[in-house]
């Protein structure tokens, strides 16, 4: 019976995304997503692409508000830093310009050789004292 149980739950980790086992988060894949309220303004990232063989790490990035202009510079603001203690910058932006009160797009990293077990995107917002950290892996 444990022995079912312990293999269940390595199949959910599988399949949901998750490093298991010592596995690292690439061979694995991510797709959950992490959110964080802070201030009246909402950001939920959801790793789309990060994987092994992936040409870039890509992440969907949405920020939404009804108090404040979102004028980040995701591209300055954001950095990719894995369990190793390597830092990221993204190469590239894909989404809604800077302002207003909805945004929505991806931000794409170098893919990071060796590929982390785990890693945290990180995101320092105008006007909030500390940065927001989105974890994922294991």
């Amino acid at each position: 019976m444990r022995r079912h149980i312990v293999s269940v739950l390595a199949a959910t980790a599988c399949a949901s995304g998750l490093a298991f086992a010592g596995a690292s988060v690439a061979a694995q894949g991510v797709t959950a997503t992490a959110q964080s309220t802070v201030a009246g303004v909402t950001v939920k990232v959801t790793p789309r692409k990060v994987a092994a063989g992936a040409q870039a790490w890509v992440f969907a990035i949405v920020l939404d508000t009804h108090s404040q202009d979102l004028s980040d510079d995701l591209l300055q603001t954001t950095t990719l830093v894995g369990d190793d203690g390597r830092e990221l910058k993204p190469s590239a932006w894909k989404g809604a310009a800077a302002g207003g009160h909805h945004r929505a797009g991806t931000l794409e990293f170098a893919v990071p050789e060796p590929a982390p077990r785990s890693f945290e995107l990180r995101m320092r917002r105008p006007g909030e004292r500390e940065p927001r950290v989105f974890r994922f892996g294991r």
